[in-house]
């Protein structure tokens, strides 16, 4: 049995995965690892009382999880690593896949040290800090680091009912990634850079698809609708919609070509930009009623406020 978890992190991705036999988990990963707060600070201050956000780490506890065989980090936006460190504290890790591994003796971004700095900038020194700090004061949780180059697809068969395929954007963007993380750990930084880089890093999440006894499931990432668009898509069964159902995460051809049976949109409630876009949403239900939200999203006339940990599936 594949069982699925879009685990309900309030703003943010992370996604549990098993395959388990006889209630065995011969195998457990976990795409991306939702950000280190539970309220953001552009978000209403107060959750609701029937509110069920938890971070990623704690969701792993109460599972009983003390051991993943993998960690995929698609990108390294706060709302994807900022709970890393809460993770690496709940379990213990075989391999961290990602397309950029900080030097092993990094150093502190410091990303208010020059608050005359670009705000762009700081914000990504702060995202990388976190990701580089999380692995830093964590020593010996991650067996083994790989640094993906980003050049082609990668098909990893975890078990022998079970296929991961990483889907990587431009190859092109990863060598440039690592010239801007590198210098940045060196104490270069290099405003125009990092500002730069920073309206790259959602293009360059990474995809998953998995295939099991049949079932598609593919995981978006942060990927924009772009990114797709230029693919060939088979359709598939679940469809973890791109970027939280913003605007610019979804086209019609997008959907038209994957036709999904379940959507599952990882956001947080009641943001104030428009994540998840309404029309997104009627966009997604033209092809399938099976829409379904991590946190309790209300939409008046569209989406009723559902309150659970995570958007649970079971394939058999």
């Amino acid at each position: 049995m594949l069982v699925l978890d879009f685990i309900n992190v309030g703003n943010g991705d992370s996604t549990l995965i098993r395959d388990m036999e006889n209630g065995v988990q011969r195998f457990a990963a976990l795409v991306d690892c939702g950000h280190d707060s539970l309220i953001r600070d552009d978000h209403s201050a107060e959750l609701d009382p029937r509110s069920q956000r938890i971070y990623a780490g704690d969701f792993l506890k109460k599972q009983g999880i003390t051991h993943l065989d993998m960690v995929i980090l698609t990108h390294f936006h706060r709302d994807h690593i900022g709970g890393l460190g809460r993770v690496l504290e709940a379990v213990t890790v075989d391999k961290l896949i990602a397309t950029y591994i900080p030097p092993a003796d990094s150093r502190d971004l410091e990303p208010d040290k020059d608050m005359e700095f670009p705000k762009a900038a700081r914000n990504l020194l702060r995202c990388v800090n976190i990701y580089a700090t999380a692995l830093r004061e964590h020593p010996g949780r991650v067996r083994e680091l790989v640094e993906l180059p980003g050049d082609k697809l990668e098909v990893l068969r975890p078990t022998d009912d079970l296929t991961l395929e990483i889907v990587c954007g431009e190859p092109a963007l990863y060598p440039r990634q690592k010239e801007v993380y590198d210098a940045a750990f060196r104490g270069v930084r290099d405003r125009y850079a990092l500002m730069h880089w920073g309206k790259c890093m959602n293009v360059s999440s990474l995809r998953q698809r998995l295939h099991y006894h049949g079932k598609d499931i593919v995981l978006g990432g942060d990927a924009y609708a772009v990114v797709w668009d230029n693919d060939t898509l088979a359709p598939c069964d679940i469809l973890k919609v791109p970027h939280h159902a913003c605007l610019s995460s979804t086209t019609r051809k997008m959907v038209d070509m994957m036709r999904p049976k379940t959507a599952v949109v990882s956001v947080a409630a009641r943001r104030p930009d428009e994540r998840p876009h309404p029309a997104i949403i009627s966009l997604l239900r033209e092809y399938t009623d099976d829409v379904r939200f991590t946190d309790a999203v209300d939409i008046p006339g569209l989406v009723e406020p559902e309150f659970h940990e995570s958007v649970h599936i079971e394939i058999e």
